[in-house]
């Protein structure tokens, strides 16, 4: 079969192509390398010119007054001269509604020739799109990284960016995924319930994780237990960082001989990875039912991580111990969790274990693979 994957999203297409050609499938990724992240790709359509330091001021300044970025236009143009190289695909697959990040004009004019150049067309709801956005405002109450916006509205300069998926231009897309797609793929139960409903919803497939690169060392702990902490600036109330730092302040004032505390703010990749790695445990994010790829990598890697783990995980995967900490925007909750791991250091490694354990036989991204071409055949 031949593939091709269009857009990346934390190596979930990287590590899906790694699995499809473990199984003797042809795959192209088309996608952008997402700055410092550096993404391994086979075409790579991020703006370049419009990258140029010296352009960075003029950009800013138009876009503050017309809330327009040229290098949209520029991702859009470069991913347009490589139409002629992404013909003739069994499956075309993008990674979310706007897999380009072009104008919306421009993405479904895209959309629409790939769609016209290969046979079939899916789509992955991971992040933000229109099906998610409008299920998390018509449900407030429920657990996702919108809640931090319903309950301090002041905080919408991280949030605006999402309301562009309600924009006309981009219901356009949205509605030509509904009525031309083969179908519409859940990447996690944050997904799930608003897609579930879509005539073109044809299920839920976790992310594949490429167990063979991320080495599961046990956690030994030798002299401090060692809590990493990554902020990104762009992420910092959908991720609700804000609890899980209260909580280390409490901690550290209660266990300042048992704990090293690491807290790594919108630094360079290689250098977030580094601090990472020496980490017991991992505080990645509140507002999730789910694991996003961050902390199935350091699940793999046999490490602590509070992050999602709601209710409908546990059930679906059968899980009577935890493979993960289910985070929550509550302070004393987490730093009650924190000091049971604390004072119960072999929970820890008792934990790292079983979230290798669960990664290899949930996540191996050739399993994985193969769950994508049953469904892309049937459907």
């Amino acid at each position: 079969m031949r593939v091709l994957l269009v857009g990346e999203y934390s190596l979930l297409h990287n590590s899906l192509k790694e699995g499809l050609l473990e199984l003797g499938h042809e795959v192209v990724l088309i996608g952008n390398k997402d700055g410092f992240r550096k993404y391994p790709l086979d075409y790579n359509y991020e703006p370049k010119y419009l990258n140029f330091k010296v352009l960075t001021i003029p950009r800013k300044i138009i876009y503050r007054l017309f809330k327009f970025d040229f290098a949209g236009l520029e991702t859009g143009f470069r991913f347009f001269l490589f139409l002629p190289k992404l013909q003739n695909f069994d499956v075309v697959q993008f990674i979310n509604e706007a897999s380009v990040k072009t104008t919306s004009g421009f993405e479904l004019y895209l959309m629409k020739k790939l769609c016209s150049a290969n046979k079939k067309a899916f789509m992955l709801s991971t992040g933000i799109d229109y099906s998610t956005l409008t299920y998390y405002i018509e449900n407030p109450s429920k657990k996702s990284i919108l809640q931090p916006y319903f309950t301090n509205p002041k905080e919408d300069k991280e949030f605006k960016a999402f309301y562009a998926y309600l924009s006309k231009s981009h219901s356009k897309i949205h509605d030509f995924i509904k009525a031309k797609f083969n179908g519409i793929i859940a990447t996690d139960f944050d997904y799930v319930e608003a897609n579930s409903k879509n005539p073109k919803y044809s299920g839920f497939i976790p992310c594949p994780v490429n167990i063979k690169k991320l080495i599961s060392e046990e956690l030994v702990i030798a002299r401090k237990i060692i809590i990493f902490l990554g902020i990104s600036k762009w992420s910092y109330h959908q991720k609700g960082i804000l609890f899980f730092e209260k909580a280390l302040d409490i901690i550290q004032k209660k266990y300042s001989d048992k704990v090293e505390i690491i807290i790594a703010n919108t630094i360079p990749y290689p250098v977030y990875i580094e601090l990472y790695n020496k980490a017991h445990i991992l505080l990645d994010q509140a507002y999730s039912c789910d694991q996003g790829y961050n902390a199935l990598e350091a699940m793999a890697k046999g490490k602590v991580v509070f992050t999602g783990a709601e209710s409908e995980f546990m059930e679906y995967y059968k899980i009577s111990e935890r493979v993960c900490i289910n985070a929550l925007p509550d302070v004393d909750y987490l730093v009650d969790e924190l000091s049971f791991l604390i004072e119960n250091p072999t929970e820890i490694t008792a934990i790292g274990k079983r979230a290798r354990a669960f990664i290899e036989k949930e996540h191996d991204y050739i399993k994985v693979a193969q769950q994508y071409l049953d469904v892309w055949k049937n459907f």
